[in-house]
């Protein structure tokens, strides 16, 4: 069972038939709000999960994060304790708590190992979502430290991929990018307008990827350390926004908003460990950019809506 994330769900789903396992439900798609104590508690006494993963049920951009900081964290610790809560309660065997790699301190060292949660102030652009992730790692581990349950918890690298949310307030710069460039392509723009400096590097991951990490995690991982999931390497937001531009094939130029925040100078994920146990990641970016965009061009009707509150 997952409980949020608009994209992680699906992966999720293909990942796990890939593995030969069933179907993963999810929350709230089948029928409960992770916010809902009552809900959730009766959806998993009926369905019975043998193993959860807990994303986010609200995030965003860096603009949607300063609009909206009490609804980042409220939204998210309302769920994650709810979700935690019943998951105990329900005997569950194994959680998976997925946090952010915003949780890391502004600036952090790179790569940001799980020894550096905590040790410095949080970018104030994302501080109250972070804020959230970082009460849900603590939850997970006094769970696992008062009553023994095998509940872990991940943080992954800025995740992208089919299923994500395109619309204004929810997307995060690849999905926002990848819009952006197709709509200056269809309008025959000279310019695309990227965000910031274009001099801040992030640690992306394929959606895919994630998901098949998730189910190394859940069989291969039990400790009350968290572990990162990453690709181990970074890109400049220039340099994404270049590939984006042959993906989508915007021949105009790109044009960075100084105006507008970075956001984290720098997040790359100290991915040793996991790779450690034998997982690695297996899509490029560019494959997943291609795979994405061609799931956007599919979808584009509805991709950009605004997701329902």
């Amino acid at each position: 069972m997952v409980a949020g994330g608009s994209s992680i769900g699906p992966a999720l789903s293909r990942a796990s038939a890939r593995a030969g396992y069933r179907a993963v439900l999810t929350l709230p798609d089948d029928g409960a709000d992770p916010s809902n104590a009552t809900a959730v508690e009766a959806f998993f006494a009926r369905t019975r999960p043998a193993a959860v993963v807990v994303a986010s049920v609200l995030s965003g951009g860096i603009a949607a994060n300063a609009r909206r900081p009490a609804d980042f964290l409220e939204e998210n610790l309302a769920a994650d304790a709810t979700v935690i809560a019943a998951a105990h309660r329900q005997r569950v065997t194994k959680l998976l708590y997925l946090g952010s790699s915003c949780m890391y301190p502004r600036e952090c060292r790179q790569p940001m190992r799980v020894d550096d949660l905590m040790t410095g102030p949080l970018e104030p652009t994302s501080e109250a979502y972070a804020m959230a992730k970082l009460a849900g790692v603590a939850l997970v581990r006094a769970y696992r430290r008062q009553h023994g349950d095998d509940f872990v918890a991940a943080v992954p690298a800025d995740a992208f991929g089919p299923g994500d949310d395109f619309s204004d307030d929810g997307a995060h710069v690849v999905a926002a990018l990848l819009r952006r460039l197709h709509e200056s392509k269809e309008h025959a723009a000279p310019t695309a307008t990227v965000w910031g400096t274009g001099r801040a590097r992030r640690d992306f991951l394929f959606v895919d990827d994630l998901a098949d990490a998730c189910l190394f995690v859940l069989d291969r991982y039990s400790s009350d350390v968290p572990i990162n999931i990453g690709a181990g390497a970074d890109v400049s937001i220039a340099e994404l926004a270049g590939a984006i531009r042959e993906v989508v094939g915007f021949d105009g130029a790109l044009a960075f908003d100084t105006t507008k925040p970075d956001g984290m100078p720098r997040k790359t994920l100290d991915a040793a460990p996991l790779r450690g146990l034998g997982w690695t990641p297996a899509t490029t970016l560019r494959a997943g950019l291609t795979a994405t965009y061609q799931w956007f061009l599919a979808h584009a009707a509805t991709a950009a809506a605004p997701a329902p509150r």
